[in-house]
């Protein structure tokens, strides 16, 4: 009999219509098996309803020839919003239950695996009873698995029930509760402590709010990487690869215990599912799977390596044989408790070693390769899994010193470009981690999982059904799949993206966004710019040496200047952790100065050298701004002094206010003490936020100028910010962030710490 006529009349209930093997699932039904309707169960999504997310679905192009998206939903298809962590009650006329969903990261939260792969098997499971009981009595539940469901064998896998003594409800509960002790003992104050620490390097300058997020970024990314890790080694401790394989087979088992007894019961274990070889067309795939992000490493240059014995076997199977072996399960159901077990795999008649995978790739990528890819591909040889293990240690011993080493180093284009570099190389190594701690283990599973039954089950098909529901899969070409079908497919999607890329590398080369005119009636819209390092090469210190120098003698210059080279060290600790405290203590050394003679002396004699030094390329991008109508901010933690010869091109200028007083001739003189504190870090933004709020500005519409990782707050805090002369820490997150990136430097590179000539001129 043709399975048209078998699953004529049927009424399936779908899990995972959203995903891969489930949306391949429901396309085939609905396009070939016009006999057959469907409800899936949906889960809805802030602002999505479950029945819109299955409209999203039954939209794409692989769904055109089952009709008109309406006409579906009334005739062929509803939704049942909900999910697995609450399964609402199903139609009793259901006739199959095929279970598609489930957690397939290979690294899941323990919490996630478990709730989805046990908790929500169990909840489906229980409703499946249920509609038995008030329909006919007939439901045929089948259940998606995985092929490495056996853990960690070797050797020939049957098709039937794990061998394991492993109660899954106690494991279940035990993965719960360890997943919530280890999110409390992430607020414990020895973790708190270490969190905050980390943060207060990283962000200590920007502010205490910048530390705090900082801080809570690392207690989650902590809590994930020990929940991930925690199911990890459970899961390896009772022989299984990885908390994903571990709870698919807790799953099984429970499928087994409660299920198999009452109803038909068919579990399905596929290997690595991958593109189509025909169905619904060469090639077609959702998202990344197993090999994609290899394939994809490898062709970008990343993966120069892989620690995998050339001889080692890489169990795929297409996404339409997988497809097709449920359908045709799905119309076997099997007796009361003698489930049925079908590997859907191709190793054991089609093995396809991962020296074969390697030669495709590369074969592929040589006469096709990427935009980055390199010249020439990299060459595997397989030196084995420890060989690997010591290449990418080195690796990261080397970029740690490499980043320890920019902290300290000037900022330049050279040293943007060593960034650069160095980021690639932990792209890299990054990938050569990821890889083997995800795919080491398949990767040593000598497994060979038989497939008698599920050829018998192919077999069975009526002839006229072999080409349109065939799952005999030592029929697929590997060569021509993996050169003409699966990685043109795959890669079309990265030659999206890296044009896209493409284009902000460009952004990002040809430095500030254009400006744009406020027209009449709009809103104010503003322009920031950061003074020391941004418009000025430098540091706050250059100029409070060359001003505070001018008003001294030659042996007061020896000796300010060796007051300030002793206080140096301690100044750059303080600065590093608070920078505020920093220019209040440096500021301390105008105690006494006479502002007036101060004054006069930058109007007469430093303002043609301090102009000298502001870069052409900013004078012309501040010009523009006032130009196109934008009001132009100096902001800096610098004293009003230094930035009198930059007044006039400012509509505000926003710097730290020396304290006076009157000496007893009535000369105004510096107390030593500011009027308020210095506006740095977070208190830049906070400034802005409130200048904006009073004044009517549009600070989505506006635009920041900075040099420092110090003011990242104050960049985030508008729609165009740009980065300008970078230090590291700012220019990767520019780059992250997809800011354009200036240079501004005026023509001799801006050093640290540079001695005036007042003080040369004073030793003489």
């Amino acid at each position: 009999m043709r399975l048209a006529e078998q699953l004529d009349g049927k009424r399936f209930l779908l899990t995972g219509v959203t995903g891969f093997i489930g949306e391949a699932l429901l396309q085939r039904l609905l396009v070939d098996l016009p006999g057959t309707t469907a409800v899936a169960l949906v889960r809805p999504k802030p602002g999505q309803s479950g029945e819109d997310r299955l409209r999203g679905v039954l939209r794409k192009e692989i769904f055109r020839a089952a009709g008109e998206v309406d006409d579906l939903l009334k005739t062929r298809v509803q939704a049942l919003e909900g999910d697995l962590a609450d399964v609402p009650e199903l139609p009793s006329d259901i006739d199959v239950v095929v279970h598609c969903a489930g957690d397939v990261s290979f690294d899941p939260l323990i919490q996630d695996a478990f709730t989805t792969n046990v908790v929500g098997t169990r909840a489906l499971v229980e409703r499946t009873l249920e509609a038995n009981e008030r329909g006919h009595g007939a439901v045929h539940y089948v259940h998606v698995s995985t092929a490495f469901v056996g853990g960690r064998r070797r050797g020939a896998v049957p098709e039937r029930a794990v061998e394991h003594r492993v109660d899954w409800r106690t494991e279940t509960e035990a993965g719960l509760r360890l997943a919530a002790r280890i999110e409390e003992d992430s607020r414990l104050e020895v973790q708190l402590r270490t969190f905050l620490r980390a943060a207060e390097r990283d962000h200590g300058r920007a502010g205490p709010l910048s530390v705090a997020a900082g801080a809570e970024e690392r207690r989650v990314r902590w809590v994930a990487d020990q929940q991930r890790a925690a199911g990890k080694e459970r899961a390896r401790t009772l022989g299984w690869t990885d908390c994903y394989t571990f709870t698919k087979s807790m799953g099984e088992r429970l499928v087994e215990e409660i299920a198999a007894p009452v109803i038909p019961t068919t579990i399905l274990r596929p290997s690595v599912v991958e593109s189509a070889v025909q169905h619904p067309h060469p090639g077609w795939i959702e998202g990344f799977k197993m090999a994609e992000p290899l394939i994809l490493a490898y062709g970008r240059g990343e993966l120069t390596e892989f620690p995998a014995a050339p001889d080692a076997v890489l169990d795929v199977v297409p996404i339409d044989h997988v497809v097709n072996a449920i359908l045709v399960a799905s119309a076997t159901p099997p007796p009361l408790s003698q489930p049925a077990y079908y590997h859907v795999s191709s190793g054991n008649r089609n093995p396809l070693t991962f020296r074969q995978i390697y030669e495709f790739i590369r074969e592929y990528f040589t006469e096709h390769p990427f935009d980055s890819s390199p010249a020439v591909m990299p060459t595997w040889d397989f030196p084995g899994g420890r060989a690997v293990e010591r290449k990418v240690r080195a690796g990261e011993l080397l970029t740690g010193a490499g980043n320890r080493l920019l902290a300290f180093a000037p900022r330049s284009e050279r040293v943007r470009e060593a960034s650069r570099k160095l980021d690639t190389l932990s792209r890299q190594l990054d990938s050569g981690r990821r890889y083997m701690d995800l795919y080491k283990a398949y990767t040593e599973a000598e497994l060979r999982f038989v497939d008698d039954k599920t050829l018998a089950l192919h077999e069975s098909l009526d002839p006229a059904d072999a080409e349109l529901f065939g799952f005999d899969t030592s029929t697929v070409d590997w060569r021509h799949y993996w050169l003409d079908s699966h990685c043109p497919s795959v890669t079309t999607q990265m030659r999206k993206y890296e044009e896209i890329r493409r284009r902000r590398t460009l952004t990002e080369s040809t430095g500030p966004r254009a400006l744009k005119p406020v027209a009449e009636g709009s809103a104010p819209v503003l322009a920031v710019f950061d003074l020391a390092g941004t418009l000025i090469p430098g540091t706050v210190v250059d100029s409070y040496l060359t001003l505070r120098l001018s008003a001294l003698d030659a042996p007061a210059r020896v000796a300010e200047f060796g007051r300030i080279m002793r206080h140096l060290p301690g100044w750059i600790a303080a600065e590093r952790r608070d920078r505020g405290s920093f220019l209040r203590s440096l500021f301390r050394g105008y105690a006494g100065v006479d502002l007036d003679l101060l004054e006069a002396y930058v109007d007469e004699v430093h303002a043609p050298r301090f102009l000298e030094q502001v870069s052409s390329d900013a004078l012309r991008r501040i010009q523009g701004h006032r130009d196109a109508g934008h009001r132009t901010i100096l902001m800096t933690g610098d004293v009003r002094q230094v930035t009198r010869p930059l007044s006039a091109l400012f509509d505000e200028v926003v710097c730290t206010d020396l304290d006076e007083e009157l000496d007893l001739g009535g000369r105004r003189r510096a107390s030593g003490f500011l009027k308020s504190p210095p506006l740095v870090g977070e208190a830049r933004a906070a400034w802005l936020r409130r200048y904006a709020e009073v004044e009517g500005a549009d600070l989505s519409a506006s635009y920041a100028y900075a040099d420092s990782h110090v003011d990242v707050p104050l960049l985030k805090s508008v729609g165009n910010p740009t980065a300008v002369s970078p230090d590291v820490p700012l220019f990767r997150v520019a780059r992250a962030s997809r800011w354009p990136v200036a240079d501004w430097a005026a023509s001799s590179p801006a050093r640290r710490l540079r001695v005036p000539q007042q003080v040369l001129a004073g030793t003489d």
